[in-house]
C-alpha cells in the first residue's frame, strides 16, 4: 500500500472522518472497528489494512489538531507580560474550546492514552525546538532544555485535560491566562 496513492489517501480520510464523527457521539473506548467501517462505508478488513486499532486511528485523525496546539504553545513569547495572555495561547485555548467535546472524550477517563502521549510528545518536540533556537527563559541553564520542554508539555496536557473535563469548564480566556502565569515560571 503506497501512502501517496489517491485511493489510499481517500480511504484514510474517510476513516478519519468516520472515527471523529463517532468520537463526537461516544467515548473513544466504546467505538468499535465495525462501527468505524460502517460509518466510513468500508469493510472491517480495510480498517485493519490502514490502522491496527481504533486508538491508533483516532490519534492519527487528531494529528492536525495536535500539531496546531503544539505550534501555538511553542510560539508564546517568553517575555510577554504576566497579566496578558499571548495571542498564540489565546488561539490554542480557543481551538480546544471550539472542539471541547472531542478533547473531553480524548483526554477524559475513557479517552485515548495514545492520543495523550502523542500530544505530550508533539508539545515536547515543538518546545524543545523553540528552546534550541534561544527562546527560553533565563536562569534555567542547569536544567536540560528537553527536560524543561517535557515538563511544560506535561503541564499543558494536564491543564487542558483538567479544563475540558471540568463541570462546567471554565471560560477559555480564564484558563489561558492562568496557564500563561504558570508557563512563564
Amino acid at each position: 500500500m503506497k501512502a501517496d496513492d489517491p485511493r489510499v489517501r481517500r480511504t484514510r480520510a474517510r476513516l478519519r472522518t468516520a472515527v471523529l464523527t463517532l468520537a463526537a457521539e461516544k467515548d473513544v473506548g466504546a467505538i468499535t472497528v465495525s462501527e468505524v467501517a460502517r460509518c466510513a462505508g468500508v469493510n472491517r478488513a480495510t480498517v485493519y489494512l490502514h490502522f491496527p486499532d481504533v486508538d491508533a486511528l483516532v490519534t492519527d485523525a487528531m494529528e492536525e489538531a495536535v500539531t496546531q496546539v503544539a505550534r501555538a504553545a511553542a510560539l508564546c513569547p517568553r517575555d510577554a507580560p504576566r497579566d496578558r495572555t499571548p495571542e498564540p495561547l489565546t488561539v490554542l485555548f480557543g481551538h480546544v474550546a471550539a472542539a471541547a467535546p472531542l478533547y473531553r472524550r480524548m483526554l477524559g477517563p475513557q479517552g485515548s492514552a495514545l492520543f495523550a502521549v502523542r500530544m505530550r510528545e508533539r508539545l515536547t518536540a515543538e518546545l524543545a525546538g523553540r528552546f534550541a533556537g534561544g527562546h527560553r527563559a533565563g536562569g534555567l541553564d542547569d536544567v536540560p532544555a528537553e527536560t524543561h520542554a517535557a515538563y511544560l508539555a506535561g503541564a499543558l496536557t494536564g491543564v487542558i485535560a483538567h479544563w475540558v473535563t471540568g463541570d462546567p469548564p471554565a471560560p477559555a480566556e480564564e484558563v489561558a491566562l492562568a496557564f500563561w502565569r504558570l508557563f512563564r515560571t
